[in-house]
């Protein structure tokens, strides 16, 4: 098999340029990195860059819908199609509302977002829509995120050869990280998407690779975020462009979409999704 028995049990550190390490955990092997590392510290380290790097490609999205969201409040092709969910949301980042435009809000609400990822002094703010219970244990476990870049540098630096040795330290800022995407990026993402693009609602489709067609152009949107993709649905209604796909002969575009991106276009447009049987529970 392809698979490697030490990096499946998460055993193996190439960290640094004097490894790679392998911890042997049942014989008579090597117990510890030349580093010093033992199994505990490498396993942590491994698995809290893997949280590094999930959250950083999750939280980025959210940076950038709320660039887009920047950009519809100053005057852009995007626009805000839910002024009341932007209301809501307003409320969690102290952006008051009563008798302001809501280009004004949402240029407010685009900062105060943005603020979260790269701030330098205070907490993220969006954990506080958890319940008073969970940020009562986020607060005495020291893992409420400060800014939601700084969590995922920092898990960097710690697992950099010779800073942190000490696992539990180590699997604590893989919380704190986590948290600053789970409650800070992503959630910005999917709130800001809502106002953005609207709302999702349960709706039916078709899924496979049928939905493609023999006689139309068709056209695949597959990505992370969705600020592109809501662009191509629109495109691909447009009047000039469907003359040009029926001068080569086309009766016109079929959209789909596939895996986030193609979710994002389905819930909010119908699109069909083209995959296989798994598809179904997006």
């Amino acid at each position: 098999k392809a698979q490697c028995g030490f990096g499946e049990t998460g055993v193996c550190c190439r960290i640094c340029n004097m490894g790679p390490c392998r911890i042997d955990l049942v014989g008579d092997g090597p117990k510890k990195g030349i580093c010093g590392a033992d199994a505990d510290v490498i396993v942590a380290r491994n698995l809290i860059r893997m949280i590094a790097a999930g959250a950083a490609a999750h939280s980025d999205h959210g940076r950038d819908i709320a660039h887009t969201l920047h950009m519809a409040a100053e005057g852009s092709d995007y626009d805000v199609k839910e002024p009341e969910k932007l209301k809501e949301i307003a409320k969690y980042f102290g952006v008051k509302t009563e008798g302001k435009d809501i280009k004004e809000i949402a240029k407010k609400v685009a900062e105060k977002a943005l603020e979260d990822f790269g701030r330098y002094k205070g907490l993220v703010a969006y954990p506080k829509r958890a319940v008073e219970q969970r940020q009562k244990i986020w607060k005495e476990n020291n893992v409420w995120p400060r800014s939601i870049d700084r969590e995922i540098v920092q898990i960097m630096h710690q697992t950099h050869m010779g800073v942190d040795a000490d696992y539990i330290n180590l699997i604590q800022q893989g919380v704190r990280a986590a948290l600053g995407d789970g409650w800070g990026g992503s959630m910005i993402a999917t709130d800001i998407s809502d106002v953005l693009f609207g709302v999702p609602k349960p709706i039916e489709t078709e899924v496979n690779l049928g939905v493609l067609e023999k006689d139309m152009v068709n056209i695949v949107v597959h990505g992370h975020e969705p600020t592109l993709s809501d662009m191509i649905v629109q495109a691909s209604q447009d009047k000039e462009l469907l003359e040009k796909a029926k001068e080569v002969g086309a009766k016109g575009i079929n959209l789909v979409g596939m895996c986030c991106t193609g979710n994002e276009v389905v819930m909010r447009h119908g699109t069909k999704m083209v995959g296989n049987f798994l598809h179904r529970k997006l």
